[in-house]
């Protein structure tokens, strides 16, 4: 093997992936919407895997409170902005990636513009109103997105690709957000995170089956996981085909 494939040398011994998937991930652009629990284990093994870029965007900045799961950060970190943090984490990960930061808040004014040109979206946000700004934006753009969410011990996530899928708002209606901190547990970010990031590393590199069309849900209260089909609604306001 190439000395130039040793980082990577224990994911390209196996064969659906092998040193044609490296090359490809190699090419691949990924946006990743949120620097929290779930965007620190996306960007970290995504990081690791050696996507070739990755953009990542939060405007926050890290508090004491985010460290039981945003393992991209640390104590000495604390009022840093996340999005330094985790280019001072990831770019010493691995260097061979392109890191790019954006300290932006995701809004219907903005979205086209921060997430045009990549091959990938993440949804690692923490409220639905956001999540359904990406998933406009995605729809508009014909970018796929990879859905996850997380509360408790509970999570989900799904592949979003219309008109080949749902879309976010076929399965999940806007709500107005309660504003309360959302309960989460560090381990469930990371099992959802870390299968978000298989999800993507299959679709970037173009092997194995994807969650197209499907949904899992990880209930870790009783140490369930099951998966759905999920549907296109007809009068889907995004993406159905009677929308105005």
């Amino acid at each position: 093997m190439n000395s130039k494939y040793e980082r990577y040398s224990r994911q390209i011994l196996f064969e659906p992936f092998g040193e044609k998937g490296q090359e490809l991930l190699k090419t691949k652009k990924v946006f990743i919407a949120g620097a929290g629990g779930l965007g620190s284990v996306v960007s970290y093994y995504l990081t690791a895997a050696g996507v070739g870029t990755l953009c990542i965007c939060d405007f926050d900045q890290i508090t004491l409170s985010n460290l039981n799961r945003q393992i991209l950060h640390s104590t000495s970190r604390i009022g840093m902005d996340k999005v330094e943090s985790a280019l001072h984490t990831l770019s010493d990960l691995n260097p061979d990636v392109s890191i790019l930061t954006l300290k932006e808040r995701i809004t219907e004014d903005n979205c086209t513009d921060l997430i045009g040109g990549y091959d990938l979206i993440m949804d690692c946000m923490d409220n639905m109103k956001t999540r359904h700004i990406l998933n406009r934006g995605a729809f508009k753009l014909s970018i796929p997105m990879i859905h996850g969410g997380i509360q408790g011990l509970a999570g989900q996530l799904t592949f979003l690709n219309p008109p080949q899928t749902p879309c976010l708002a076929c399965i999940a209606p806007e709500y107005p957000d309660s504003g309360k901190p959302i309960p989460v547990f560090g381990a469930t970010a990371g099992l959802i995170g870390c299968y978000q990031s298989l999800e993507a590393l299959k679709y970037l590199a173009g092997f194995g089956e994807i969650l197209a069309g499907k949904l899992v849900y990880f209930d870790g209260f009783y140490g369930a996981m099951e998966k759905f089909t999920i549907t296109k609604l007809e009068n889907c306001p995004i993406c159905g085909q009677s929308r105005a």
